[in-house]
């Protein structure tokens, strides 16, 4: 005998999922605001220990430790509206990445064993820390200016 129940229980479920669903014309209290970071400074020298988020509006070279414990070299060659140039070298390798366009940046992996690049949309972005490399962010603004993110396990 075939069970008959199945469309009032179907019925029953679809209405409370509805229920769930629906959305008030009320406004609602706004979301508690996020802790905005500290604004990025300038100071090349917060990078040696491979930790740090700065702003640069020239050329500039930073030092800090590889992700091996190698010396590494992380060099802006250019930065304008909405553009940036840079290259790393760490150990034998060597990388380089460049962005241009509003909202756009690389990201570079650094590793024991060698290196990547990705380069595309990167704004309101941050890098996460991952085990055994240094992540390396580089992100353009319009004001001439560009964002780097330096993150070490």
């Amino acid at each position: 005998m075939p069970n008959r129940g199945w469309p009032l229980a179907l019925t029953a479920l679809t209405t409370v999922t509805l229920t769930a669903c629906t959305f008030s014309e009320e406004p609602s209290a706004a979301p508690p605001a996020s802790t905005p970071s500290p604004p990025a400074g300038d100071d090349v020298a917060a990078c040696t220990d491979g930790n740090c988020e700065i702003t640069v509006t020239k050329p500039v070279t930073i030092r800090l430790e590889g992700p091996d414990g190698s010396p590494t070299t992380l060099s802006v060659t250019e930065v304008g509206p909405d553009k940036i140039e840079y290259e790393v070298k760490s150990g034998n390798g060597r990388s380089k990445g460049g962005a241009s366009g509003k909202g756009q940046g690389c990201l570079t992996v650094l590793r024991a064993n060698g290196s990547g690049n990705s380069c595309g949309p990167l704004r309101g972005t941050r890098p996460a820390a991952q085990q055994d490399a240094v992540v390396i962010q580089a992100t353009t603004s319009a004001d001439g200016t560009a964002t780097l993110h330096v993150v070490s396990p």
